[in-house]
């Protein structure tokens, strides 16, 4: 299993992933429908709880200065930059990084910036430790889901073209 949203659908609606669940606990287990959703949500909740925690232990830093500096001093071990943010802007904030560092674009400008109680952020650096390597972990596993077998991106708003659907 990995988490990837067509993969979660195939499953569920061939009874596959059900049948999965019921040989692991034992018993009987209904997949509900909108799984992949409730999932997206689940991991978008843990990304917020993770950044919330690495920003108020003084292990996050947003804006484009602020993480540049951090990114250009060594001190930064993960990126996080706004999936809508621009592509130009984006590679001129990583340019003379003197070394690599992971780079993920989870969530977009409006989502990160509430986060940090701003209208937006486009880059934030995380110090290497623990907290960074959760939230790389969550990040990809939200990749996965968000990437549906359509292709559909978040908007502002984190929501997906098929969550506003299923509204």
């Amino acid at each position: 299993m990995s988490a990837s949203a067509d993969v979660i659908e195939k499953a569920g609606a061939q009874g596959g992933l059900g049948r999965a669940f019921a040989r692991a606990v034992r018993g009987p287990v209904i997949v509900p429908p909108d799984l992949p959703a409730v999932l997206e949500t689940g991991l978008l909740r843990r990304i917020g709880e993770l950044l919330g925690l690495a920003r108020r232990a003084g292990q996050a830093i947003a804006g484009f200065d602020k993480a540049r500096e951090w990114l250009q001093t060594g001190r930064a071990g993960l990126v996080l930059q706004a999936s809508d943010g621009s592509a130009a802007e984006r590679v001129r904030f990583l340019a003379g990084a003197g070394r690599r560092v992971t780079v993920l674009d989870p969530l977009p400008a409006a989502v990160l910036g509430r986060l940090f109680g701003r209208d937006h952020v486009v880059h934030i650096a995380i110090a290497p430790g623990r907290l960074g390597e959760r939230l790389a972990i969550e990040a990809a596993r939200y990749e996965g889901l968000r990437r549906r077998a359509g292709g559909g991106k978040s908007d502002a708003n984190g929501e997906t073209e098929a969550d506003r659907a299923n509204r």
